[in-house]
This record gives structure tokens, sequence and C-alpha cells, in this order.
């Protein structure tokens, strides 16, 4: 979804209320400010991912000794990577926004929402409200490391001093680079291996209470809610008719119910292993993370070592590396993204194989909405769309079908379509898994394919998962759910959906598609292996 020109104006009408209202609160903040002594600290803590009080250690630090306090955050479509954010992320973004306000409220403070771009709308309000401090995450990736050193340049004009900590990730990524010569390790053995050698990651902080702030207070207007207050979905442009009701709630309130409930099964730790695949793990389970984790609504490290010291109770011993996988997967995209700004991309991208995919944007098309005829990818690609998150099986499902497998379409235009959609795709992880999946970088098996039938008849036999995302296929018997063109046509008049007219015919034929596909990744792989030989011959330079 394209910014639409609602929010656009939004923006540029909250600007103008900021600018309206600096002039007439700047006397009245000159003379409060003047109250305290010169040497007094005046903190912002800027919440970008990290939407969370517990280990937060930058806004700890910020808050000490400090006499005043205020936490903000800026709307800006432009930050997060992307110019596409879906309705479900929004609705889950803002959440997390009311949830860290309402934890704020507790400590008779509140959260600064505001509208524009940060090196517009930051200066001015620092300078209104004699800020002296600034602290923030430590920001991972690329584009983030690019704001952050622009407005710590802003700051030091202001003479304001910045303070940003790591904690979106387990470890400092820095450090692994510097371990592997500076350069991202790009395979997961190679990662594992360095991270095996440095010491366990840093454990959470406590959260922030009422101790933690002590005598430093947020000084508040009357009209904080006018002018700073949580933006609604019909403020942001969306038109929220017919929005069915969110399946995941967005907060730090609910990430650490969810993860207590994660931690109870002890059955799970006891036996951890990779994701496997029930027709029941398909749905979203109140134990899962990955959106908190991606908004920062729970931090990795609370998850790691709690993590660790059930293993210990359950198991009786030291947890193997293993048991963080999933974690250190994230650690490992982030890693490998950190440094590279074109991460996202074929062009520019050191580690992407450039492999020749063709442009088909009605195919592009029918796989994002769920209408390619295959039943397993359309009802994957509809749960995607309306709930906001699909198992990790079903998304190397799509993911195969739609490059290397099928389609044979760029993996950038699916990462794109799961940017907008996905509440837990964020911009290493996402593109990481897209060039991972389409066999462009990290992954080279691609003779190994997802067959759209055989796939989803094993993952659900009975196909209840299909059924309860495409209606329109309810009443066909089992026998021919995952494929039911091949019904006669007496079933399809049972089942009153005649495929062709109610439901899609398949848009390809898998069994051609994948064997021509096969043969010409083996094409690129072996122009790739001729070129390596000829550089390592000294025939070619690079």
């Amino acid at each position: 979804m394209v910014y639409n020109i609602s929010v656009i104006s939004w923006l540029h009408n909250n600007c103008l209320k900021m600018a309206e209202r600096q002039q007439r609160n700047e006397n009245q903040l000159a003379s409060n400010l003047k109250s305290f002594p010169s040497d007094a600290k005046h903190v912002v803590h800027w919440f970008r991912k990290g939407l969370r009080l517990h280990d937060n250690p930058s806004l700890r630090h910020g808050l000490n000794e400090a006499s005043t306090f205020r936490c903000v955050f800026v709307i800006d479509p432009w930050s997060a990577g992307s110019k596409s954010i879906g309705v479900n992320k929004w609705r889950f973004l803002l959440q997390c926004l009311e949830d860290l306000d309402s934890s704020l409220r507790k400590l008779n403070s509140r959260l600064f929402v505001i509208r524009g771009q940060p090196t517009d709308v930051l200066p001015k309000l620092f300078r209104e409200w004699g800020t002296t401090h600034l602290t923030f995450e430590e920001d991972p990736e690329p584009f983030g490391r690019a704001r952050d050193h622009n407005i710590s340049t802003l700051c030091k004009e202001l003479a304001i001093c910045v303070m940003a900590m790591a904690s979106h990730t387990l470890y400092k990524l820095d450090e692994i680079l510097d371990r592997n010569k500076g350069k991202a390790p790009l395979t997961y053995h190679q990662f594992q291996t360095i991270v095996a050698a440095m010491n366990p990651p840093s454990p959470p902080v406590e959260i922030v209470t009422a101790e933690t702030i002590g005598n430093a207070y947020t000084p508040l207007q009357e009209n904080h809610d006018e002018i700073y207050g949580v933006p609604t979905l019909e403020e942001l442009g969306f038109d929220i008719e017919g929005l069915k009701p969110p399946v995941w709630i967005g907060g730090e309130s609910e990430a650490l119910i969810r993860l207590e409930r994660h931690l109870e099964r002890k059955a799970w730790v006891a036996s951890f292993g990779r994701p496997k695949m029930t027709p029941q793990s398909l749905l979203p389970s109140q134990t899962s993370l990955s959106p908190y984790l991606r908004f920062g609504c729970l931090s990795t490290r609370l998850f790691y070592y709690q993590l660790r010291a059930l293993y210990k109770k359950v198991k009786k011993a030291v947890p193997p590396l293993s048991l963080h996988g999933q974690l250190l997967w994230r650690e490992f995209f982030y890693c490998a993204a950190t440094k590279n700004p074109n991460f996202d991309r074929m062009q520019g991208n050191p580690i992407c194989l450039q492999i020749p995919w063709d442009k088909n944007p009605e195919a592009l098309a029918k796989w994002a909405n769920g209408q390619t005829g295959f039943p397993w990818i359309d009802a994957i690609m509809t749960q995607l769309r309306e709930e906001g998150w699909i198992h990790h099986l079903a998304r190397h499902a799509v993911a195969c079908f739609l490059t290397r497998g099928d389609l044979w379409i760029s993996w950038e235009e699916g990462m794109k379509i799961f940017d907008e959609l996905l509440l837990d795709a964020d911009w290493s992880v996402n593109a990481g898994m897209w060039m991972w999946l389409s066999c462009s970088s990290f992954f080279q098996q691609f003779f190994h394919c997802y067959c759209p039938v055989r796939f989803g008849r094993k993952a659900d036999p009975n196909g209840d998962y299909i059924r309860r995302y495409l209606p329109v296929l309810r009443h066909f018997p089992t026998r021919y759910i995952h494929e039911p063109w091949i019904a006669p046509l007496s079933i399809q008049r049972a089942a009153k959906c005649i495929i062709g007219h109610d439901y899609s015919l398949p848009i390809v034929n898998h069994g051609q598609c994948s064997k021509t596909n096969i043969e010409r990744m083996k094409q690129v792989y072996q122009q790739l292996k001729k070129y390596r030989d000829n550089v390592q011959a000294g025939l070619l330079w690079v």
C-alpha cells in the first residue's frame, strides 16, 4: 500500500500545529527552564524499535540524574526502509505506542508522538525543550545508522550529548565483523563458529520503574493528546470499514504475557528443534513472539536468558547453541546486512547472485492476492494479507513458488509484499530470507523445490487450513482440495465451485516450470563457477 495523500496531508497539518504550538509555548517553557540549575540534565529518549521499558539500557542511562525527561516517537513514513506498510502493520505499531504510553502514564509520564521527518522536527523540539541529552537504542541497519549519524551531527551543533546503546540484537555486530577481518560471515556455520568463541550476550537490564526515574519528571501540557497523542488508523488515511479484528495485539504488555506462556511449554524446550509444521501450527499461536521481537516490544536478551535458564532447570545441563537457533538466524541476517546498504536489492549487492529473473506483473499480482489456482499457495497468501503472519515453512513455500520454483520472478518483488503485509518483517531478516529461499545468496541447493500440491498435502492433509482461508473451496472433498482442477465436473458442481469460474485454474504447470527453472538455475551457477575459475586462474580481475 503506497502512502496516500491523506497520510501526507495529516503529517503536513500536524507539522503546522507544531509550529504554532512552539510559538505559543516558547516563552512559558523558557521561563520554566530558568528554574533549573544551569547544569541540569534535560533528557529526550527517542523510541524507534525497542518499544519497551524492560531491558532498555539507553533509557536507563539517560534517566540517571536527569531533571526532566521526555520519551518521543517520530512517525516518519520514510524511516522504516520502505514506502509501503499495510494496515495490519500500522495497527500493530499504533497498539505498541498506545501500550507504551499507558506504561509511561503509570510512571507519571507520557509518550510524545511527533509527526514529520526526524531531522526536521527533533532539532526544533530540542531547542524548545532545552534538551541537553538524547538517548536511543543503537540501530543495526544501514539506513538507521545514516539517520542516526545525521541526528547526532545536528545534536553536536546544539551541544547535546548523544548516547546510543545496543539492545536490539544479542551481540554487538561490529565485534562479530572485527572477528572476521571486518567482513560479515556469509554462512551460518561460520557465523556460529565466531559467536561460539565470544562471550555470552550481555544480560538484560532491569525494567524502568519509578525508582529508576527518581526525581526526574516529564513536563506535560493539558492538550498533550491533541498535540502528541497516538494517531488513529483513520487519521493515517486508512479506510477501516470492513477491517477485521486484529489477530495480533501489539505492545510490551502482550509480549511479556506471551513470553511467559512460551516458557511454560517445558516439553517444547526439552525437545527443542527446528520448527515443524502441523495443521495447528499453521494458525497463529498465543505463544508466538516474532512480531514482538521485530518491534522490540520484547527484548531478545530477555528471551535468550529466560530460555537458557529454563533449559538448565529442565535438562540439568548447559544449553547448546542450537537452543537459540531462531534468534541466531535473526542475528546472522542483521550481521550480513549491517554494512551493506544494498542488502535489499540485486543491484549493487556484492553478496547477491545476479539471476536474470522474468518480469511478469500479472503473475506477481495473482501470487500477492492469492489467485494462483494452487489452494495451498493461495491460502497462505490470504492468511498473510488478512492476519499479517504465516508459519515459517509456509513462507518457504510461497517464496519458492514466486522465485525459482514456478514463476521465476525476482525475490525483490516478494520481499516488498512481505514488507507491506508481514508483521515481523524487518529490513535485514526479510531481505536475507528472500535471498536465501531464492538461492540468490546463503543457500545453493536450487534442486530442492517445494511442490505446491505435495507440500500442502503433507502440511494440511485434511485441507482444514485451505477451507479456513479459501471458503470458496470448503465443500470440496479432501481428495481434491489440494488440486481441485482435477475434480470431475460433477464434484465441482456439488461443491458449488466451478474451477476456472468460481476459483482460478492453476496459472502454471508446476511440473514443467520446476524442471525448466532448475535448468535455468543450473546454468546460472555454471556461469558463476566459470567466472570464479577464471578469476582464480588470473584470467579476470575483480
